[in-house]
């Protein structure tokens, strides 16, 4: 009998068994039973326009905490160190708290602010080598390679959400290609949703407990965020410029 049609004994189907028992009770743990609630682009399938990935912000539980932008950096490697050379307002920021406060009452609240993934983003339109581009499934990225540096990207965002990086960078992370001489911004974590996983400024937030941040696919009328979306108001920065953004607000 050949090695493929030798049958699988007991003792070894007795251990792949309790295996799959160990994971099983592993993902019922509350920091992945959160990855499983949540679910992304199955690794499996391409990028397609089926799925219009987003984010969905709501401000009235966002926290005075940093856990999304200290998760942001960690994840795509911008706490490296690699730009201590560079003044504050120079460092790479992908993703940034800012406080609205109400002059009349006082009233203030806390808000995250990243790359709007725009249906139509301005990036796209002015840039002359192409490196801007979005995605099928409306994720805008920057393609290094192409990427001259010319930085009118960052002057069309009308959210600042654009970084020009202006040192060596020596420790980078191989799924995050970055670069002296480009210009880069979120990502929705890319690597992530193609892995099947949520954007790390998401997984922390729910993590914390403060569950501010939903991530979704915006085409799928069942999906949390959609759901949200049609249940609750909700608003775009700059509604008025008509760009359709990814990223929504609950509470602005």
């Amino acid at each position: 009998m050949s090695e493929k049609e030798r049958p699988v004994s007991d003792p070894v189907r007795r251990w792949l068994l309790m295996r799959g028992g160990v994971i099983a009770a592993l993902l019922a743990a509350p920091g992945l039973l959160l990855t499983l609630l949540a679910r992304a682009k199955p690794a499996d399938q391409p990028v397609s326009n089926q799925q219009r990935w987003g984010i969905l912000i709501d401000t009235h539980k966002c926290m005075d905490c940093t856990e999304c932008v200290d998760a942001c950096n960690h994840e795509n490697g911008l706490d490296r160190g690699d730009e201590w050379r560079s003044r504050p307002e120079q460092k790479a920021q992908w993703i940034r708290k800012v406080t609205l406060r109400d002059r009349a009452t006082g009233h203030h609240q806390s808000l995250p602010v990243l790359c709007q993934h725009c249906e139509f983003p301005p990036c796209v339109d002015v840039c002359p080598t192409g490196a801007s581009f979005r995605r099928a499934d409306g994720i805008v990225l920057v393609d290094k390679h192409t990427c001259i540096g010319c930085r009118y990207c960052m002057m069309a965002c009308p959210y600042k959400a654009r970084s020009f990086i202006h040192e060596d960078l020596t420790h980078q992370l191989p799924y995050v290609p970055r670069g002296k001489g480009t210009v880069e911004s979120c990502t929705l974590c890319v690597h992530r949703v193609d892995a099947d996983r949520i954007p790390a400024c998401v997984e922390a937030c729910n993590t914390l407990g403060a569950q501010s941040m939903w991530f979704g696919d915006l085409n799928d009328p069942d999906s949390v965020i959609s759901r949200q979306l049609k249940e609750y108001p909700s608003s775009q920065i700059r509604a008025d410029l008509k760009l359709n953004t990814g990223i929504r607000y609950r509470g602005i």
